[in-house]
């Protein structure tokens, strides 16, 4: 089992950065694949990234390719999303997520996956 606690949402101007975290419990971190979705009021969650175990092979959604970066850090059961270069069209509350390996977050999350209660990222124009 894996809890989950996101945090680092907040108010940015368009072109400004920030760094969301993920807090995973358990021992179990290192097994699972991590990643972020995003849902905006009135639409559908999105897959964002996601990051293998191991940390070495990651994927993005083609909308913030370039931008955003998901990094994890196994020994602090930590997950991170820097976001560069934000937009008025990334505003959404972000989840963190995570899914045991073998799995492929951006098919989707399923049964086994575990998430958080999202963090609110806004970005003014």
């Amino acid at each position: 089992q894996v809890q989950l606690v996101e945090s680092g949402g907040g108010l940015v101007q368009a072109g400004g950065s920030l760094r969301l975290s993920c807090a995973a419990s358990g021992r179990t971190f290192s097994n699972y694949a991590m990643g972020w979705f995003r849902q905006a009021p009135g639409k559908e969650r999105e897959f964002v990234a996601a990051i293998t175990p191991n940390g070495r092979s990651t994927d993005y959604a083609d909308s913030v390719k370039g931008r955003f970066t998901i990094s994890r850090e196994n020994a602090k059961n930590t997950v991170y999303l820097q976001m560069n270069s934000l937009k008025p069209e990334d505003t959404a509350v972000y989840y963190c997520a995570a899914g045991p390996w073998p799995t492929d977050l951006r098919a989707g999350v399923g049964p086994r996956d575990y998430w958080g209660q999202g963090t609110q990222v806004t970005v003014s124009s």
